[in-house]
């Protein structure tokens, strides 16, 4: 079993920053591409950023020059530096793993979510 654990979500006032965290435990053999996904309410989930194991990061254009993405490998660790923050970020922030289990199965996964509410 692999778990996704996030950290860091909260209220913050426009223009503030907030730093999320989430860790991979359980059976890793190795951690694969990681990433952070957002939802808000009434919306569709959507890509906010990705990070490869080689560190190759990639953005959605709304967040651009606001965010940052990086990624501890040994620890299984990624983290969303996110600055400037705008109301239009409040949503539920999730973070996501492509995982090789013990077995070598690889499958992706989920975390909880984290709630972000950035007030106006």
């Amino acid at each position: 079993q692999v778990q996704l654990v996030e950290s860091g979500g909260g209220l913050v006032q426009s223009g503030g920053s907030l730093r999320l965290s989430c860790t991979a435990s359980g059976s890793i053999l190795r951690v694969e591409a990681m990433g952070w996904y957002r939802q808000a309410p009434g919306k569709q989930r959507e890509l906010v950023a990705t990070i490869t194991r080689g560190g190759t990061t990639d953005y959605v254009d709304s967040v651009k020059g606001r965010f940052t993405i990086s990624r501890d490998n040994a620890k299984n660790t990624v983290s969303l530096q996110m600055a400037s923050l705008q109301p239009e970020d409040t949503a539920v922030y999730y973070c996501n793993a492509d995982v090789y289990d013990t077995t070598w199965a690889q499958n992706n996964y989920w975390g909880q979510g984290t709630q972000v509410t950035v007030s106006s």
